[in-house]
């Protein structure tokens, strides 16, 4: 056979399709068929030669077992994004698109060492104060005002009336932020995210984040705010608002993309409405095929080395995906088995996500009240009309619209806010004297009214 029969070929439509050059995770080509880019990508190997932004150049882990070797190996590979040695070099500019979640921050995702130790140790035991009890009863509350917003209409898109918001204020909730800083917290993460003046959003998010630092040193109260800043650690102002900003932002938008990925799930495949009861394994089914972070975990070789079938030099960027890891021939015996959590989504050692059991009853709760709430919801367009936004980080839709039996928004019952909902009541609803409240502010007038 000739050996050109057996070459890999990239999918239609790839820009490196014919030209030898590293494969582009962005532009729309990718967003609408990633597996297919996947699949063209295990032809290199575990690892595959990728470009994540015009002129971005990265390696990518596509097999599961060098996924979790490099994962599990802080020796060997280093989080620390100041190793980046083409953005240090100024191959890489701080106005490229994949900066801002790629760039150095004194947090502990970009920590080695006994830095990230100390700093994922406060991290983790602020997050595990967090009563399961009043979480459902934040997301629950909050669901129920988001429904309430678009309930009489009959439609919804349940990105950006739902999933994109629901995130934004159960954070809120859960880190004590009083109406006029959570106002610019939501508008400030939202910015970021959907690059609309992202430079002056990521201003108003680190600003507003600053006041709520300064409050809580003088007025603390049961939120994780407190928590981290009484912790052992001693976390300085500084690090206070680079960890509050990191939880904050990169909390935010996966547990949207996750609301969003499982409900289009749901909507999507007969047999969850057929067997019904099942938003736990469309969840899991969910993080396996269709991770809200397909492509992240940033990480730099501290020394050359040949790994992955790649060559790397100190400081190449390399980052894992976490998508085909899940979707490899490699992990298929192992799901059919049972073992059904087994997958990469939350990542893994000592870097894993900190707040995934959070991040699970958040999503599974808001889930179940939506569809209490609206029984008949459906998708209102045909499923191949939907549309993926583009990016190499995210798996995300851009909308997803849905129909249902219109409902007249029932009263507030009148339950009982949380402890941070409660103090700022009166502060809701002086809010911006003379101008619109912001989101958080009319939730928080809708609670307490």
């Amino acid at each position: 056979m000739d050996a050109h029969d057996t070459a890999p070929v990239p999918p239609p439509g790839c820009p490196a399709h014919g030209s030898g050059g590293r494969v582009p995770l962005y532009g729309p080509e990718f967003a609408a068929a990633p597996q297919e880019y996947y699949e063209y990508l295990r032809h290199y190997g575990p690892a595959a030669p990728v470009e994540l932004a015009p002129g971005v150049e990265a390696t990518l882990v596509t097999d599961y077992a060098a996924a979790l070797q490099m994962l599990q190996d802080s020796g060997a590979f280093r989080k620390d994004a100041r190793r980046w040695r083409a953005f240090s070099e100024g191959k890489v500019g701080p106005d490229s698109p994949v900066a801002p979640l790629l760039a150095y921050r004194p947090n502990c995702m970009f920590a080695d060492g006994a830095d990230h130790l100390r700093l994922r140790q406060a991290v983790t035991d602020s997050m595990a104060r967090v009563d399961t009890r009043r979480l459902s009863r934040s997301t629950e509350q909050i669901s129920g005002y988001l429904i309430s917003q678009f309930s009489a209409r009959g439609s919804a898109d349940l990105l950006g009336d739902y999933a994109k918001q629901l995130p934004l204020f159960v954070f809120n909730e859960l880190f004590g932020c009083p109406a006029g800083i959570g106002d610019r917290v939501l508008f400030g993460i939202s910015g970021m995210f959907d690059g609309i003046n992202a430079d002056k959003a990521t201003e108003v998010l680190f600003q507003a984040v600053g006041e709520l630092v300064a409050l809580k040193r003088t007025r603390p109260g049961d939120d994780v705010t407190s928590w981290l800043m009484q912790h052992q650690a001693g976390l300085s102002d500084e690090e206070m608002v680079h960890q509050l900003a990191l939880l904050l932002g990169a909390g935010a938008e996966p547990l949207r993309n996750l609301i969003g990925n499982t409900l289009h799930r749901l909507l999507t495949h007969d047999r969850y409405a057929r067997e019904g009861g099942l938003i736990d394994e469309a969840l899991d089914d969910t993080l396996w095929e269709n991770p809200p972070m397909s492509n992240y975990a940033p990480h730099y070789p501290a020394a050359d080395m040949e790994f992955a079938g790649q060559q790397l030099q100190a400081g190449d960027l390399v980052l894992v995906s976490f998508a085909a890891a899940n979707t490899g021939p490699a992990l298929k015996a192992s799901r059919q088995a049972g073992s059904n959590r087994a997958h990469l989504a939350w990542s893994a050692g000592p870097h894993a996500c900190p707040s995934k059991e959070p991040a699970r009853q958040i999503t599974v709760t808001a889930i179940e009240n939506l569809l209490n709430e609206l029984p008949d919801l459906e998708l209102a367009v045909p499923e191949d009309s939907l549309t993926w936004r583009p990016g190499p980080f995210n798996r995300a839709l851009a909308t997803l619209p849905a129909r249902f039996t219109p409902v007249q928004p029932a009263r507030h019952p009148g339950a009982q806010p949380g402890p941070a909902a409660t103090s700022q009541a009166e502060a809701a609803g002086t809010a911006r004297t003379g101008e619109r409240a912001g989101l958080w502010s009319q939730f928080l007038n809708w609670l307490t009214r």
